[in-house]
């Protein structure tokens, strides 16, 4: 796999790879989206017709299985059938080098079983786009079957299929695109989603209702079915169609937080003393290798099968083998493949339930197992160990518990993406991009100008930004506001969270989402994240403005508190939960003292979704993050390389902090910044937005006139 790393810096943000979506596609996805959620019959076992005549195209794509597949089911009753997977440069750069392992040894578990069917899968390399189209001509399809999408680059991918496909002047009869989802609750019109998670309903526990296909129509003409790649071979194809530009942009995501600041500790250490440097960097060095663990040895029947082999990867068979070992880890057993499971259960288990995740998250994000599989395999096996019953008072196992409530996790923010993207009711459009495999929510607004990015702080939501987004646009910018890992409506997987995974998470976002150096603008936490993301990868930012941060400002820094692992203690599990109960109680209140100025601004419904947000499955592991919070590293240390492009605006009458203290410290250690105070609370730009955004727009400007003036001497003096 060492050829992929490299390959990827040559891969510019995938959603600007992507076609520019037909001028139609809001307008038509919107409405599609409706109707798929609400009114359109998804495909069920009785809408299933015993033969539809025509030729059907099943294009995989995050869903390499043939088990519960409702898009293969509902073609099979065509003529004849051609399934189809396309190794598109612009997906494949969405993966680490690992998920790219696990997408070639799940497509190979799929063209073997699509075989013992009577079919094949179709292998192509290229764009997708133009692959279709032309097979589509080829076999004279009439219907292409493809799973619904939450992200908004596949979203557009689809929509542009569509629109090719439907304008393609050459076919009399234009293919019908359909599109298929599971689901694993009840839920048939999305308007009756319940706002609380615990007002959910518990999934069903027939699995009578899962798809399955014993057989499909083979395509009479004989075709090129195309080869299965290797490793190499995929390498080869990325490195054929890499575009050149922003190397170091993605080079450094291949640079952990944790990383870039042992590099930025080991400066700090030389200015010091070179005997200091080499003590402190051996005790870095010993650190880091204990955190990260050492090279395994590979078992001839592991279900680890990639090269780093820290995911359960394979066909479906070989992920519901690792699942069914799994869920039996307290029965202990003698198979050497499910000794290897419970060993790294045992490794990854960094909080309760975690594992589960960790080991078969990327198989559901490709799904290789659908998320009703598996929470039907958690299902029986709970049943065969209580004589066919299920507890009213939990399950008998952790690993039961951990596999049931991610799956849940996951299909409720599913739902709830998919609410968010019907539009109903929703000042600003919602997008979804996938970090890590879970989904962020996030807006666009503007359509020219400087790229802008909002932070929101702990607890909030990038619907605080609400009377900020479209003014700071019409200043003549673009921006982008984004929900963090954790809060509101984005999912909260169960994880333990930190600064720096925040601070890698809004790197991501800048490369992949917003393609260019932007003006960073934080509150709160949201402040201290963006200036780790200004200290450690500055080619990133243009600027920075901290709207009441946190973090400290201290002379003198040489910390090495960052480096300890973060574990959680038992009094950061018992202090979230008390934490939790707290804020349930109390976030009235809380807030609306955050609003002292204009406490109307704290209205019921920023209140009601902050409360709805602490319900939601995974806020327990977000709350723990705050016992474990490390913001020893400065903020003047970590803004010093942004002398002259940094504003701090403060609310002076903040109840979290000593506001005229802290801007004492900023101007004696800061060099160079610039500073606004406002008769406001915590969140200025929420409590008087009107003259945040003023003075947002008025620094930008500053900011990029000076850019744009430093770029012309540059080009004066070359000249």
């Amino acid at each position: 796999m060492a050829i992929l790393t490299p390959l990827r810096s040559f891969f510019p943000p995938t959603t600007l790879l992507l076609p520019t979506p037909p001028l139609s596609f809001n307008r038509r996805f919107t409405l599609s989206m409706k109707s798929n959620s609400n009114s359109k019959p998804q495909i069920t076992h009785q809408s299933i017709m015993s033969n539809n005549g025509g030729t059907a195209i099943v294009w995989f794509k995050h869903d390499l299985r043939i088990d519960d597949h409702p898009g293969i089911v509902a073609a099979s009753s065509h003529s004849s059938v051609v399934p189809l997977y396309v190794f598109d440069p612009r997906l494949l750069s969405r993966f680490p080098d690992e998920m790219v392992e696990l997408v070639l040894l799940a497509v190979e578990d799929l063209r073997k079983s699509l075989k013992e069917r009577g079919s094949n899968l179709m292998i192509r390399f290229g764009i997708v786009e133009n692959v279709l189209r032309d097979l589509v001509k080829e076999i004279k399809a009439t219907v292409l079957f493809v799973e619904e999408e939450l992200e908004y680059d596949l979203r557009t991918l689809i929509a542009t299929v569509e629109e090719i496909l439907a304008a393609d002047s050459v076919q009399d009869q234009k293919p019908m695109v359909e599109l298929w989802r599971t689901s694993l609750y009840d839920v048939k019109n999305l308007d009756d989603l319940p706002a609380f998670y615990k007002d959910m309903k518990k999934p069903q526990h027939d699995s009578s209702s899962l798809f399955s296909c014993s057989s499909l129509p083979s395509f009479d003409t004989e075709l090129d079915w195309g080869y299965l790649p290797t490793i190499d071979d995929v390498g080869k194809f990325l490195e054929s169609h890499a575009k050149k530009g922003k190397e170091q942009w993605h080079s450094i995501k291949h640079t952990s937080a944790e990383a870039a600041f042992r590099m930025d500790h080991a400066k700090l250490f030389e200015s010091q003393s070179p005997l200091l440097k080499e003590s402190r960097l051996s005790e870095l060095e010993s650190i880091y290798q204990n955190s990260h663990g050492t090279q395994r040895k590979r078992l001839k029947n592991s279900v680890f099968l990639t090269n780093e082999g820290n995911i359960v990867a394979g066909g479906t068979e070989v992920v519901l083998n690792a699942l069914a070992g799994y869920l039996r880890y307290l029965e202990g057993t003698t198979r050497d493949d499910w000794q290897e499971v419970h060993q790294r259960l045992r490794e990854t288990e960094i909080r309760t339930g975690a594992s589960f995740g960790a080991l078969f998250g990327p198989a559901l994000q490709l799904g290789i197992i659908s998320s009703r599989r598996a929470y039907y395999e958690a299902i029986r096996y709970e049943k065969e160990r209580n004589a066919g019953f299920l507890s009213p008072l939990g399950y008998s196992t952790t690993t039961v518990d951990a596999a049931i409530n991610a799956i849940c996790s996951i299909e409720w923010y599913r739902l709830l993406s998919l609410k968010r993207l019907s539009g109903k009711e929703e000042q600003y459009c919602t997008r979804l991009w996938r970090w890590n495999g879970n989904l962020i929510q996030y807006t666009v607004a503007g359509h020219e100008g400087p790229a802008v990015l909002l932070v929101h702080g702990f607890g909030a939501f990038f619907e605080h930004y609400r009377d900020n987004l479209s003014d700071i646009a019409d200043g003549g910018n673009r921006v982008w506001a984004l929900t963090l890992l954790g809060f509101g409506q984005s999912e909260k997987p169960n994880i333990v969270y930190s600064e720096l995974m925040w601070a890698e998470l809004l790197r991501d976002f800048i490369i992949e989402v917003v393609g260019e150096q932007a003006h960073l603008v934080g509150n709160s936490i949201g402040g201290y994240f963006i200036s780790i993301v200004g200290g450690l990868w500055p080619s990133l930012v243009k600027s920075i403005a901290l709207v009441n941060t946190a973090g400290d400002v201290l002379p003198g820094y040489s910390s090495l508190l960052f480096f300890k692992e973060r574990t959680i203690s038992g009094a950061a599990w018992f202090g979230s939960r008390a934490l939790l109960q707290y804020l349930r109680f109390s976030t009235r209140n809380l807030v609306k003292n955050c609003y002292p100025t204009r406490p109307e601004r704290a209205d019921d419904w920023l209140i009601t979704e902050m409360l709805r947000a602490s319900y939601d499955p995974g806020t327990i592991a977000v709350l723990e993050s705050v016992f474990s919070f490390n913001l020893s590293i400065p903020l003047n240390h970590l803004l010093s390389k942004f002398k002259g492009k940094v504003l701090v605006i403060q609310g002076m009458n903040d109840p979290i902090a000593d506001s005229g203290s802290k801007l004492a410290m900023f101007r004696e250690h800061c060099e160079g910044i610039e500073i606004e105070e406002l008769d406001a609370g915590h969140c200025p730009h929420d409590e008087c937005p009107e003259e945040v955004n003023t003075m947002i727009c008025k620094w930008i400007s500053t900011i990029e006139s000076r850019i744009y003036t430093e770029n012309a001497s540059i080009s004066s003096s070359c000249i």
